[in-house]
């Protein structure tokens, strides 16, 4: 006999997420930067098992919510793989050069007063040839944060800039995992999505260029020159530098194009960095390995230290030991106990049917194309917030609200677009979610510092909600397989 559950109330959904908010707005208070290396963990768990004890009370067995609990955290096991690749691949590509050569010529190239604009100019660009926002943020966005710290720039605002070009290039790119999964879970077609998001996409972007110009105008620092010539001077003193150590670059971004998948491609890039460090950077290898016997045995001790705990370089600039000093897998080990957190809490949340009742009294009362639509963005960022995954925040709104839209003669394009205004430019600005803790621990800068400056993130969403309720490009299907606008 299938075993029966008392249906979640209202009250018990809320209570969970409202015993979390308050839990995590109370670690920002006490603990500020540092609440992301362990207060908001212990709320995010805090918070699961109050959502438990509720499932339990509604007929659930802690076996039934466990076999969620694995089942979520095995969602976040590709991401968890991608990280610690990651990690690998900035250890190394800072052992060869790699970095240290894209930030020596960015130096060069980047005019401070152009610098935000172009810095998430060139993201979108990569982001969109590659597909990949992580990627993009990992490799070119690292060495724009390099560039930031040279030129006396903020570093808030360049990560903001960076993250609004990667997703610009990423939404859009047929590359992109989250382009292709919106329009496959709304049932449309890829380029038709891609090209009716460019009614809300384009706009988003050019004011966001023209907002990331006007404060690198406004904010431009006037000994910016001999800041970017004393980095440079040290970057080419404890380097050999020079476009051959854009060679791995290079290749990871042919796999990405290719469509390699991310864990071995980033994997790739990280190994080719260690044979780049071997063949072009033996000086500062030797440097690193001091008395370690042998030139081998040194060698392969600081290439094989590089892979897991990054690299540590001692120059006479302490703003550049703190830029190059980084990498490793285990940087990353903070960031992945984040998000298993996050991913615990959220499939607690799904396995017992708590978030399925919030999303239906959201539903409640939405009578216009614009309140639906207001609705599922909403309901994406929502779902970002709670089960801090991009592909939950996709997957789960998709599938509640494509009859919705149906029954009310709403053409699926109108889904998959929402999806993505709500569901992927939301996810790198939380905290907790994977795309936000990625990014963090990736640029060093904490989401609740960069959020307020990702302005394509920020304006995208409340750009689609404004063009729902005006009637903005919002397809209708009236009789069903005739299509009109509204």
């Amino acid at each position: 006999m299938e075993k029966q559950y008392k249906d979640a109330s209202l009250l018990d959904a809320l209570i969970p997420i409202a015993i979390l908010i308050v839990l995590l707005g109370s670690s920002v208070y006490l603990f500020s930067d540092n609440s992301s290396y362990g207060p908001n963990q212990i709320a995010l768990i805090f918070s699961m098992f109050v959502a438990s004890l509720i499932g339990i009370k509604n007929g659930y067995s802690w076996k039934d919510i466990e076999k969620g609990i694995v089942k979520g955290i095995s969602l976040s096991l590709g991401a968890i793989l991608i990280l610690l690749a990651v990690g690998s691949l900035i250890g190394t590509w800072m052992l060869a050069g790699t970095v240290p050569t894209l930030i020596y010529y960015g130096l060069e190239l980047l005019n401070p007063s152009l610098f935000y604009a172009a810095a998430c100019l060139i993201c979108a660009i990569v982001a969109m040839s590659i597909g990949s926002s992580w990627t993009t943020a990992a490799t070119v966005g690292v060495a724009l944060m390099g560039i930031a710290n040279g030129m006396g720039m903020s570093e808030a605002i360049t990560a903001g800039a960076v993250i609004s070009g990667a997703y610009f290039g990423d939404k859009i790119s047929p590359l992109s995992e989250t382009t292709n999964l919106a329009p496959a879970v709304a049932g449309t077609n890829l380029f038709e999505h891609i090209q009716y998001m460019l009614w809300t996409t384009v706009p988003s972007i050019i004011l966001a260029l023209i907002l990331f110009a006007v404060l690198g105008i406004t904010g431009t620092n006037e000994s910016s020159v001999e800041r970017i010539q004393e980095m440079q001077s040290i970057l080419a003193s404890e380097f050999d530098l020079g476009p051959h150590l854009l060679v791995p670059l290079i290749i990871l971004l042919a796999l990405a194009v290719k469509k390699v998948p991310a864990f071995p491609a980033v994997s790739i890039g990280a190994m080719l960095g260690a044979v780049w460090a071997v063949l072009f950077q033996s000086d500062v290898i030797l440097k690193m390995a001091g008395d370690e016997g042998s030139h081998a045995i040194g060698t392969a001790k600081v290439v094989w230290t590089a892979f897991f705990d990054g690299v540590s370089f001692d120059t006479p600039s302490d703003t550049l030991n703190s830029l190059l000093s980084r990498g490793g897998m285990s940087g990353m080990l903070n960031t992945i106990w984040l998000i298993m957190c996050a991913m615990t809490f959220g499939a607690v949340l799904e396995r017992v049917g708590l978030l399925k009742r919030v999303v239906s009294a959201i539903l409640s009362g939405a009578r216009s194309a614009g309140d639906i639509i207001t609705r599922t963005i909403l309901t994406c960022f929502g779902t970002n917030l709670i089960t801090a995954d991009q592909y939950m925040s996709i997957v789960m709104p998709g599938r509640m609200y494509k009859e919705e839209f149906e029954k009310r003669g709403l053409h699926q394009l109108n889904l998959s677009r929402s999806l993505e205004d709500g569901g992927t430019l939301t996810s790198p600005l939380i905290p907790w979610n994977t795309c936000g803790a990625y990014m963090h621990g990736v640029l060093l800068v904490n989401p609740l510092e960069y959020a307020m400056y990702a302005f394509f993130n920020l304006i995208n969403p409340i750009l689609a909600i404004i063009y729902a309720f005006l009637g903005i490009k919002i397809l209708r299907v009236t009789p069903p397989g005739v299509e009109k606008r509204a």
